[in-house]
């Protein structure tokens, strides 16, 4: 059975760690579904967002691994019943004759709302949970989706406690003399 795990990584902000990351979940045979990375509250520090789709394969071995990996500092799966997850879609529409207010009815109903607008298409910004963003998605193809792209899903566990790095400490440089 196929299972969806969103992984939290908390990560030094180096280059080549996205990779490593990445790397590792190639190996182990997992399918990334989506990925996100931005910084944190603390510019040095990355917070990557890891939708895997697993069938049976130990997600927790996984996470093991990350841990030994340099530059990563803090690993958590962020469960869907207590966690918080969004991501936004631009969906550029094909708007043809007398079609336009039919659009436009069904992106207000999302709460979408409309980033430009020509005589032949417009674009739709829609910012909610995948399901949200697929259902949007579903109700416009009808109309034509001319081109869509959409956002690696971003994540935060529910409540006041939250995955924080720790405090980093700035490696002293040797002196060449």
């Amino acid at each position: 059975m196929i299972s969806s795990h969103t992984l939290s990584i908390l990560v030094e902000n180096r280059p080549g760690v996205l990779a490593r990351v990445s790397g590792l979940f190639a190996r182990r045979g997992f399918n990334i579904t989506s990925l996100a990375v931005g910084e944190t509250e603390h510019p040095d520090v990355s917070r990557m967002t890891v939708v895997l789709s697993a069938d049976g394969k130990p997600v927790e071995q996984c996470m093991k691994q990350l841990h030994k990996l340099i530059h990563v500092l803090r690993v958590e799966e962020l469960p869907g019943d207590a966690s918080v997850d969004r991501e936004i879609a631009l969906i550029k529409v094909g708007v043809g004759v007398g079609k336009r207010a039919e659009v436009l009815e069904i992106v207000e109903i999302f709460r979408a709302k409309v980033s430009d607008m020509d005589v032949d298409a417009l674009i739709v910004e829609v910012t909610g949970s995948p399901d949200k963003v697929r259902a949007l998605t579903d109700l416009l193809e009808p109309y034509g989706i001319i081109e869509l792209a959409r956002t690696g899903r971003i994540a935060l566990g529910r409540g006041g406690r939250g995955l924080k790095a720790p405090t980093l400490h700035p490696v002293p440089i040797e002196s060449a003399s």
